[in-house]
């Protein structure tokens, strides 16, 4: 690694800092954005060995990339997104990597773009209405789920009344506390599972509907638990504790399907 190499990677580090502090009203909810930090750690993890061509060829940096880095950027700071900010900060990165680095780094760098752009907090930044529309498919899809059971249920908005019992599907039932977290897990395990093979990117593109699956099952077993044992119950520790057992059966189930789909791609691989 030459000198070009590391004042680059200085200009990254800088640029990410500025990525984490041009909006500091993440701190408001540090404990939802801390997963977050995770992902750049396991960006560098899972990417290694990091190899650099002995002799620069060509360009320093990646000019197209670059370009991209630069009127993202711009973008992002006009219209105050953090996550156009995080795509600046990607590009900017792969300007280098794709100068710099060998075929088998670029290689495992390319898939592993996604956890450096989920190594900043732009869901709880830039999708807080995305917030509500969670809160609402959840309290629709919960309203069927009653009705199937044969509960009276109604439904105005968020808020529903079950067997008389009054349910509202609150702002902390949204799923932005765990929406990242899950993307960045659900993105771990389909580089280690299936980071290899031709649905790689299809797995990853079907993790936002897997996070919106999961909390939608989250918001039916916090109206179950009211149901069954009240809504003080339900209100109370299972709240907190629901949302962690969201995460956890989420990465379970994501281990399976991803771990089945790599048994079913072995065995038409050996079948042909």
């Amino acid at each position: 690694m030459n000198r070009k190499d590391q004042t680059w990677l200085a200009v990254l580090a800088l640029g990410a800092i500025g990525v984490w502090t041009r909006d500091r009203s993440w701190l408001a909810a540090g404990d939802e954005a801390l997963p977050v930090v995770a992902a750049l750690p396991l960006f560098v993890w899972l990417g290694r060995p990091w190899r650099l061509r002995a002799e620069p060829g060509g360009a320093f940096l990646h000019a197209p990339s670059l370009v991209v880095a630069g009127l993202l950027f711009v973008a992002g700071s006009a219209l105050d997104l953090c996550s156009l900010c995080a795509a600046a900060w990607v590009a900017g990165l792969w300007a280098w990597l794709r100068a710099r680095g060998t075929p088998e780094t670029l290689g495992r760098a390319r898939r592993l773009l996604p956890l450096a752009f989920l190594a900043f907090p732009w869901v709880i930044l830039d999708l807080q209405s995305l917030g509500w529309y969670f809160r609402l498919s959840g309290a629709w899809c919960s309203e069927h789920l009653f009705g199937l059971l044969g509960l009276q249920v109604s439904r105005a908005g968020v808020d529903l009344v079950v067997q008389g019992l009054p349910i509202s599907v609150v702002a902390a039932c949204s799923g932005l506390q765990v929406l990242q977290s899950l993307l960045i897990a659900g993105t771990f395990l389909v580089y280690v599972l299936l980071g290899d093979t031709r649905v790689y990117w299809w797995n990853v593109a079907a993790l936002a509907v897997a996070a919106w699956v999961a909390n939608t099952a989250r918001i039916a077993a916090i109206g179950a638990a009211a149901l069954t044992w009240g809504r003080d119950f339900a209100t109370g520790p299972f709240h907190t504790l629901g949302g962690l057992g969201v995460f956890v059966a989420a990465f379970v189930v994501y281990a399976a399907i991803f771990d089945a789909e790599r048994r079913w791609l072995a065995r038409r691989a050996r079948a042909a």
